[in-house]
């Protein structure tokens, strides 16, 4: 990376809604003093399942609809016995309806705001408005399969539109970017700057992180994802894979849980300690927390569909009532309800032999020491990076070599991958696998049947 720019908007972290110009402002802000100077095409990556609904003139009818807004759950329920079932929906675009989708939105604007629905004739994601604003709004509005992937109206495994699902929801037909190819050019500006077709910030952060097939990737915030480089699109009617497409021509089939790093402050603020201090107390223990198992589900669980659950201390015992082992239990849960949701993956074929580990808790200790073991395989902890911006400007030169025909289409170059450290289980697995059927067999006690449609 030759230069970076950085600029802050005025939109709460939390709200559900934002103005679409601020995030163009931003941008421009950001790209202010040189910061393209000799660059010849861009690439955009941008936040996921956001909304912009425009009128016939192309200009939003209300502020976007972001993908933290959880005002739609409702309507997602509804959606799915619209279209008669979950088994309907896995088949129609490979994944069930969920809050945060725009088909969810959709259905939400036409119950709660019937005025700006009906308004409503074309429909955009962050980063197609994006590109559409940088390329002077001509008449062609694209996006990228990788985008449209998270709409709920379009399916990573048929590679199609489907429009009367955009009806279903809205209440009348809408016009759909046309989605192009990872290696395609969305334009050009009339100062000669290349635009490649963008993706969402997911499937930009696998391509600068250079995953593939094997590979998967665990992200560890607040809540936690399991995502996995894979030659096909999934049908999932449990709901539990949400079937995206990436940025190379493959797939992302995804698995969500509610509770990742949230489990780890949660015990940290109840030891009376930080992260790190918590860290420091769990390698005082050892595997298994002297049989103290923590069932995570702080916020409810969603792998697991349990949304109405909380989480669950099990296996109190005189000698395992030391804050050591209550902290060894919370790193243990968080790594095996992450396991579980990784087993989902496995079980429809999906092969991970290799992990990449993110976010801030990924740099601890006790996280390094457990999750080899645990997960059952090589973890790779990369160095922190904007691996978002990085996979948007691969894109963008992708496109750019692909024009100049230097570079082919459909498979996309190699590039280094990042630089990261390397963690081997070694002769931990058995280890680990005692923890996970300790967790399993907590897990089932407690919750039978939890993974019995998975």
């Amino acid at each position: 990376m030759l230069r970076q720019g950085y600029a802050p908007h005025p939109v709460e972290a939390k709200s559900p809604e934002a103005d679409p110009q601020v995030w163009l402002l931003s941008l421009g802000e950001a790209a202010a003093g040189g910061l393209l100077e000799g660059v010849q095409a861009i690439g955009v990556s941008a936040q996921q399942h956001g909304l912009i609904p425009l009128d016939a003139q192309g200009s939003p009818v209300r502020p976007a609809l972001l993908g933290n807004d959880k005002r739609a759950q409702v309507a997602a329920a509804d959606l799915v016995d619209a279209l008669g079932g979950r088994q309907a929906w896995a088949e129609a675009v490979g994944s069930v309806p969920q809050a945060p989708q725009p088909v969810a939105k959709l259905r939400w604007l036409a119950r709660n705001e019937p005025e700006s629905a009906q308004r409503t004739a074309a429909l955009m994601q962050p980063h197609d408005w994006l590109v559409w604003q940088l390329l002077g709004r001509p008449a062609r509005r694209t996006t990228d399969r990788g985008a449209a992937s998270g709409t709920g109206y379009w399916s990573a495994v048929t590679g199609s539109y489907r429009p009367d699902l955009v009806e279903l929801a809205l209440g009348h037909h809408a016009a759909l970017p046309e989605v192009l190819g990872p290696w395609e050019a969305a334009g050009t500006t009339p100062e000669g700057l290349l635009i490649s077709a963008g993706t969402g910030e997911t499937m930009a952060a696998a391509f600068g992180l250079g995953v593939g097939v094997g590979d998967a990737v665990v992200s560890l915030g607040a809540s936690g994802s399991v995502m996995a480089v894979h030659h096909e699109g999934l049908a999932d009617s449990s709901g539990l894979i949400t079937s995206f497409a990436d940025a190379t021509g493959m797939h992302l089939p995804v698995v969500h849980t509610l509770n990742a790093v949230r489990a780890l402050r949660g015990t940290a603020d109840l030891l009376g300690t930080d992260l790190d201090g918590l860290s420091d107390l769990a390698l005082k223990s050892s595997p298994g927390a002297y049989g103290l198992v923590l069932l995570p589900y702080l916020e409810g669980e969603r792998t697991p569909q349990l949304p109405h659950t909380a989480g669950t201390l099990s296996g109190l015992r005189r000698d395992s009532m030391k804050p050591e082992h209550l902290a060894r239990a919370a790193f243990e849960g968080m790594l095996c309800s992450l396991a579980d949701a990784m087993d989902v993956l496995r079980a429809r074929g999906v092969q991970v032999r290799r992990v990449f580990l993110l976010g801030a808790a990924a740099e601890l200790p006790a996280v390094q020491a457990a999750a080899p073991p645990i997960f059952g395989t090589q973890v790779v902890v990369p160095q922190p990076a904007e691996y978002a911006a990085l996979g948007a400007a691969r894109q963008a030169a992708w496109a750019l070599g692909v024009s100049q025909g230097t570079l082919a289409p459909h498979t996309p170059p190699a590039w280094q991958g990042a630089a990261a450290q390397v963690l081997e289980p070694g002769d931990e697995l058995a280890v680990g696998q005692a923890v996970r059927q300790q967790y399993g067999a907590t897990r089932d006690q407690i919750h039978p049947g939890a993974f019995g449609g998975a």
